[in-house]
């Protein structure tokens, strides 16, 4: 199994994705972790979802090349791409509130996962970045459009069209990454999450909605849609393609 779900005493779930040595990438085994997870979130002892990954090399390194570069054309593309969109849409939308604990890198899609999420923690001196511009495609989990919805515009715009990785100090200062921590990352995330989970679960359901009910009335849901489809006809190019086979042949070196 690719992940783990476990309850902690102070009433949240936390999902690991337990994958290091693929520096914890994200297959359809994940996926399914994700989901399940979000599932068991709408238990009523349940007062917030963490999400994290195993070790502190890696928080998510996005869509495991390895696995997806069998994915040829764009409708082959597509079927994977709205898989993840509907599981991060979920996970954006879920009434109660939910954490990505950076302990290590995010890249590409590991960046949409934390982006789903209402706050992110991250230790000091990680870097991460939603690199997919130099992979000659965008962000296709919705990260750009839920991005959009969460930073101003010049700060997301430069994030995704310069797809660079950045200092979890920069990520900090435009508002991406809420809190820094430098060790002991369980911990720091039960300092952060502490009073905000001593609240009644209903106070917290209740205030989430705000914001459910906006992203309802924008139809954020239509426009990951189209950002779907959209990198699903990038992913077919020649371009692209060129830089999985190079990506797959210097992991295989």
């Amino acid at each position: 199994m690719s992940y783990k779900i476990e309850k902690r005493d102070m009433g949240f779930l936390i999902f690991t994705i337990t994958r290091s040595e693929k520096r914890n990438a994200i297959n359809f085994d994940v996926m399914e972790g994700l989901a399940e997870a979000i599932k068991r979130s709408f238990h009523p002892d349940i007062k917030a979802l963490v999400i994290t990954g195993e070790d502190d090399r890696a928080f998510c390194s996005g869509g495991d090349l390895s696995v997806f570069h069998s994915l040829r054309t764009k409708e082959e593309a597509y079927g994977m791409l709205s898989k993840m969109a509907n599981i991060l849409y979920s996970l954006l939308t879920l009434p109660i509130p939910t954490v990505a604990l950076i302990n290590g890198t995010a890249v590409g899609g590991g960046c949409e996962l934390a982006a789903a999420c209402d706050f992110r923690i991250a230790r000091e001196g990680i870097l991460a970045g939603f690199v997919q511009g130099k992979q000659g495609i965008t962000t296709g989990w919705g990260g750009g459009s839920i991005l959009a919805e969460k930073l101003p515009v010049a700060s997301a715009m430069k994030l995704l069209m310069e797809a660079e990785l950045q200092t979890a100090s920069y990520l900090k200062e435009i508002g991406f990454i809420n809190s820094l921590y430098i060790d002991q990352s369980l911990q720091a995330c039960e300092t952060y999450l502490g009073q905000l989970i001593s609240r009644d679960v209903n106070v917290l359901k209740s205030y989430k909605r705000i914001w459910i009910k906006k992203w309802e009335e924008t139809n954020l849901r239509e426009r990951i849609e189209e950002e779907v489809r959209n990198c699903a006809i990038l992913w077919e190019s020649d371009i692209h393609h060129e830089y999985v086979s190079a990506f797959i042949q210097k992991n295989n070196e």
